[in-house]
Parts: structure tokens; C-alpha cells; sequence
């Protein structure tokens, strides 16, 4: 791990955690791309590395408590009241237990998923292939919304829906922002409201892998030998970039069509699986 490597890696994560090009395939792409050009072997991924990964989520994760911060404060403030209560029909006591709903679902779909998902990182080319599959899934979405009711809050059955989508997402190539957006749009919600749940959705899960997979699968003597200023600026960039990203990503995507994305996904994945399959 060294500094342009981390710097490169720290803008490709800010803007593609929120944009629906799927981070999780930006990073596998780069680490490869990169793997390639120095002569390094793909199969090669140090402990280092997936931690890097792990720190670059946790940099768009502060991106997104600071820029949802009076949101997430009401929702955290009505889920209190609600269960004081036991009364949850305030919007935001609703949004807090869609969230939590759709956070256990992600688990119980991500989980079964997670070997494959590691596997995958040394598989470029088929990451390339799920990532035309989001381009799709994109495409999809925008015709079938403009075949459905729309409406303006998150209800039982899309927080089931976006929560299992989330799960599958675990796989890199499929755009977590992406497929959750993607089934918001499906399940009926506006533009603006899928955004900004997908958004919302993704904290308790970012921060549960920021908090727990360093713990559990980080040997703490071989992380004293990791490049942490690296990682820390790396950590950084993804912060800031990903706050940009959210702030003008939430205008778009409420009066643009995500279509342009999804081309993106469709070429990204046609060059990525071609190059990958020549190269590694």
C-alpha cells in the first residue's frame, strides 16, 4: 500500500459508494488495474488491502452521518418516543423500523454470500460481467417506474424489497446504491425518497463491517506493519469526495433519469471483463 494508491483508491470509493456504479467492482478494478500495470499477481491480496477496503466504506460513511445528520437525529429521536411509547406512527419511528427491517434482511441474504464475494475480488472479469447485470437492472428500473403509482414514503413492502436487494449487493458488481435505488423505484417510491433510504439503509451496515471485520479478522500485531498514514489519507479522500458525491448525486437523481449510469455499468463491464480476461 502506498500513497497514489491509496489516493486513487480513496476518490474511486467517494464516488462510487453513492453513485450506482458499485464501489465494491471500482476497487476491485483499480487494485487489479493497478496489480497489472506494476506486474503484480491478481490472486495477491494482503490482509492490508481488505482492511484499506473496509477503512475507504468507513470514510463515506462519515460522508453520510454528516450529511444526513438532522435526519437521522429525528428518526433516532421518534424511534426513541416510539418505543417509550410503544407507539410508532410517526414517519420517522416508521423510518427508523423500516431500516432496522431492511438492515436484518441485508445480514440474512449478505451473509450466505460473503465467500463468494471474497472470492470474487480475484475474479475481475466476472466482477465486470455483474457489473453490466447493474447497468440493466437500471435500465429496468426506469421503465418499470414509469408504469407504476408513485409515492412519497418508504411502507412495509419496499423496505422488505430494498432490504433484500441490499443483500444481494453484497456481491461485487452489484451496485449496493444501485439495486437499492433500483427496487425503491420498482416498489413505487419517487426518486428522492429512494435515494435518500438507500442512503439511510446503508449506515447500520457499513458500520457494523467498519466495527466488527477489523476485530474479528485483523491480527493486530500485522497491523502495526500496515502504511496507516496511507490508509488514513486514503480514509480521507473517500470522506470527502463522497460527501461531495452525495450532495450533488441527490439533485441529479431527482430530476434525471438514471439511465446514464447504467450505460456506464453496461461499457465499464464489457472493457473490464475483456481486459481482465486477456491480462490476468
Amino acid at each position: 500500500m502506498n500513497f497514489i494508491q491509496a489516493i486513487l483508491m480513496g476518490i474511486v470509493q467517494g464516488l462510487s459508494e453513492f453513485l450506482p456504479i458499485s464501489s465494491s467492482a471500482h476497487l476491485v478494478f483499480t487494485s487489479n488495474f493497478y496489480k497489472v500495470f506494476k506486474g503484480i499477481e491478481i490472486i495477491q491480496h494482503s490482509n492490508e488491502e481488505i482492511f484499506f477496503d473496509i477503512m475507504l466504506h468507513f470514510g463515506t460513511l462519515i460522508a453520510v452521518l454528516i450529511f444526513f445528520r438532522k435526519e437521522i437525529a429525528e428518526i433516532l429521536k421518534a424511534l426513541w418516543f416510539g418505543i417509550k411509547n410503544k407507539n410508532f406512527s410517526d414517519k420517522n419511528a416508521k423510518m427508523g423500523l423500516y431500516i432496522i427491517l431492511g438492515t436484518i434482511l441485508t445480514i440474512v441474504v449478505a451473509y450466505p454470500l460473503e465467500k463468494v464475494a471474497e472470492k470474487l475480488v480475484f475474479s475481475p472479469s466476472i466482477v465486470g460481467i455483474l457489473l453490466v447485470i447493474t447497468g440493466f437492472v437500471l435500465f429496468y428500473s426506469e421503465y418499470k417506474s414509469k408504469k407504476i403509482a408513485i409515492k412519497k414514503d418508504v411502507d412495509l413492502k419496499s423496505s422488505i424489497l430494498i432490504g433484500l436487494a441490499q443483500g444481494i449487493a453484497a456481491l461485487p458488481g452489484f451496485s449496493r446504491s444501485g439495486w437499492t435505488i433500483a427496487t425503491g423505484l420498482f416498489s413505487g417510491l419517487d426518486r428522492l425518497t429512494a435515494a435518500k433510504y438507500s442512503f439511510l439503509l446503508s449506515i447500520p451496515i457499513i458500520l457494523g463491517a467498519s466495527m466488527v471485520y477489523p476485530f474479528i479478522k485483523i491480527d493486530l500485531h500485522e497491523a502495526l506493519t500496515y502504511n496507516w498514514s496511507a490508509i488514513v489519507v486514503g480514509t480521507i479522500i473517500s470522506g470527502l469526495v463522497g460527501y461531495l458525491c452525495i450532495k450533488y448525486f441527490i439533485k441529479f437523481v431527482s430530476k434525471f433519469s438514471l439511465a446514464i449510469f447504467g450505460y456506464y455499468c453496461v461499457i465499464a463491464g464489457i472493457f473490464t471483463t475483456i481486459f481482465f480476461l486477456i491480462f490476468s
